[in-house]
């Protein structure tokens, strides 16, 4: 296959960015998203050029280090993340747009790299159980049923990309903040802090400047991870009870 890239190039977060165009030959359509950006890579160091840096960890899907805006989609056409999307999802001669996320609270550090960690500042704020010290308590001595551990699961699968904050028109992080809190709350471990949790978290996540929710639904269709959008439903009700106790 033979592609041309616009791709976003931003030497510093001070800096002004551009949209670059490369063209790319000899791309496989068995190679990954990222694995193309390594190729292009290779020639432009070949070149003598500074490559496109790029966020990516563990290439399977799981710790959600990667992500960019491909043609306007986080994480591309297909509803998985940027490692796992390969090259059969495009044509040859396509033209193809790259771009980080685009969000107020994810500054550009480099090129396609974002700075996340307001993500984990807002983990930070609540996303914890307290446990007692001491030997691990015994497996069974707290049952847990069945639709429950199923509905923490679900949140659980949050891997933090950040897609649901660049597809969303408004820069919000409630997806993301709201199966964080569920995941926890809906368990007897997360009880004693379920009030200030979904308090604390929701409160760092507007000090962060994420938009607000309109419930326009893009950040679900973009999880990879397929996080509900009543989760941020969940998470409201959870905040207004919350917020009634403590007032």
């Amino acid at each position: 296959m033979r592609l041309t890239l616009r791709v976003w190039r931003q030497p510093h977060a001070d800096a002004q960015g551009a949209m670059v165009t490369y063209d790319v030959d000899g791309i496989s359509e068995d190679m990954s998203f990222l694995e193309m950006l390594d190729t292009l890579n290779e020639k432009l160091i070949l070149d003598g050029d500074e490559p496109v840096a790029f966020d990516h960890d563990c290439r399977e899907g799981i710790c959600g280090a990667c992500g960019v805006v491909i043609n306007g989609d986080a994480h591309g056409p297909e509803r998985t993340t940027t490692c796992q999307l390969h090259m059969r999802s495009f044509r040859d001669g396509d033209t193809i747009d790259v771009e980080p996320w685009r969000a107020s609270a994810f500054p550009v550090v480099k090129d396609l790299v974002v700075d996340r960690s307001s993500f984990d500042r807002v983990i930070g704020a609540g996303g914890y159980v307290s446990v007692p010290t001491g030997s691990a308590p015994e497996a069974h001595a707290t049952p847990v049923p069945k639709p429950v551990a199923d509905a923490a699961f679900e949140h659980a699968e949050c891997i933090g990309c950040g897609a649901c904050v660049a597809a969303c028109p408004n820069g919000s992080a409630m997806l993301f903040t709201s199966a964080k809190i569920n995941h926890l709350n809906a368990l007897p471990q997360g009880a004693p802090e379920r009030e200030s949790r979904v308090l604390d978290m929701v409160g760092q996540m507007d000090d962060e400047g994420f938009g607000g929710c309109t419930l326009t639904g893009e950040c679900a269709t973009a999880c990879p991870k397929g996080i509900p959008l009543f989760s941020i439903s969940s998470m409201n009700r959870e905040f207004l009870r919350a917020a009634r106790k403590s007032g």
